[in-house]
């Protein structure tokens, strides 16, 4: 009867002992479970937070890149648009100051052809006038001599 006793007391301690020993194995394992869910939760949160801050800040660097760009972009198209300008005026300035001095060499020679064309007509006018004149007082003289002497000579003659 004691060894049946002492046996089942064995048996019962080795029962407790495994029992024992397993809920803390398993509670080991429990615990290494869940601290390597939890650091594998950490990493992958850490992980996480730091991809979406990187792409945070990279898409608002490209964003911010891009803005210089089509800021810079702007500003040079202002400025060609602004030399384009200054170039059309410039050529429009030298094209109508161009064009009025032709009008006014076009001008002053007209003027200078109309005059001169004028003062020949006036001194040709006036030499012809003269001939003319002469030419009739000669024809005059000359007549009026001739007529006298013609007279005289026929007055003689048939007298």
């Amino acid at each position: 009867m004691v060894l049946v006793v002492v046996v089942v007391v064995v048996v019962v301690v080795v029962v407790v002992v495994v029992v024992v020993v397993v809920v803390v194995v398993v509670l080991v394992l429990v615990v290494v479970v869940v601290e390597v869910v939890s650091a594998v939760v950490v990493v992958v949160v850490v992980v996480v937070v730091v991809v979406v801050v990187v792409v945070v800040v990279v898409v608002v660097e490209v964003e911010v890149v891009v803005v210089v760009v089509v800021v810079v972009v702007l500003e040079v198209a202002v400025v060609v648009v602004v030399v384009v300008v200054v170039v059309i005026v410039v050529v429009v300035v030298v094209v109508v100051v161009v064009v009025e001095v032709v009008v006014v060499v076009v001008v002053v020679v007209v003027v200078v052809v109309v005059v001169v064309v004028v003062v020949v007509v006036v001194v040709v006018v006036v030499l012809v006038v003269v001939v003319v004149v002469v030419v009739v007082v000669v024809v005059v003289v000359v007549v009026i001599f001739f007529k006298k002497y013609v007279l005289e000579v026929l007055h003689y003659k048939f007298i």
